[in-house]
């Protein structure tokens, strides 16, 4: 499927100023590989017991009563919640354990300035929509799973056959998830002009580049 949609069940958590913190717990930030954080998301809420680097999903006892560890959430790719998701902490792995987990988009009404800037960066689509938007789609989706479509290119989110919402994004931040480009990506686009500059500073100033002293 194109990079430009994105669909998939819709998981709720209807509360307001979930951190990054609830997200992925402190004791997880000794890692330092960039990937495989899905199994810490939510940590606090998913299980019951406490959880190790070197453990999995399948090594925990899990509470049956939060929505990810029930059919067919396990499997979400939408995340609806409310006000100022994502506050807290700079910590990139929030959205790094989210998009382990296997979500494609979080839907709010507000998020943490740096957790909004981090989503683009790794792939997670984070919309804005109004709070009585949010209402409504809460509406739609706390009785029964349902799937949402996202349509980047056309910015606009489809809910309950042809009923839809429009959100804005900057077309700039929706090419980084459409392309999957992160920071590097993002500046090996401009690589002939860094090229270019490179080449004119040393005809400019050779001396900077002498290694032979």
């Amino acid at each position: 499927m194109s990079n430009s949609i994105i669909t998939g069940i819709v998981a709720t958590f209807d509360r307001d100023n979930i951190d990054t913190d609830q997200i992925i717990p402190t004791e997880y930030l000794k890692s330092i590989k960039k990937f495989g954080f899905g199994d810490f998301l939510f940590d606090g809420w998913r299980y019951l017991d406490e959880g190790r680097l070197d453990m999995t999903a399948d090594d925990r006892s899990k509470n049956n009563d939060f929505i990810l560890n029930k059919e067919p959430y396990t499997n979400a790719k939408i995340l609806l919640t409310r006000d100022n998701f994502g506050c807290g902490s700079s910590r990139e792995h929030a959205v790094w354990a989210l998009r382990d987990f296997g979500f494609k988009s979080v839907i709010a009404s507000s998020f943490g300035d740096i957790f909004y800037n981090n989503c683009f960066k790794n792939s997670v689509l984070p919309i804005k929509l109004s709070k009585e938007q949010i209402n409504h789609l809460f509406e739609v989706s706390n009785f029964a799973p349902v799937s949402f479509e996202i349509d980047l290119l056309k910015k606009e989110l489809k809910y309950k056959g042809d009923s839809s919402y429009m959100f804005d994004v900057k077309d700039s931040l929706l090419e980084r998830i459409i392309n999957n480009l992160d920071d590097v990506d993002m500046t090996l686009k401009h690589k002939k002009h860094i090229q270019a500059f490179e080449q004119k500073r040393r005809n400019q100033r050779p001396w900077l580049f002498d290694y032979s002293n």
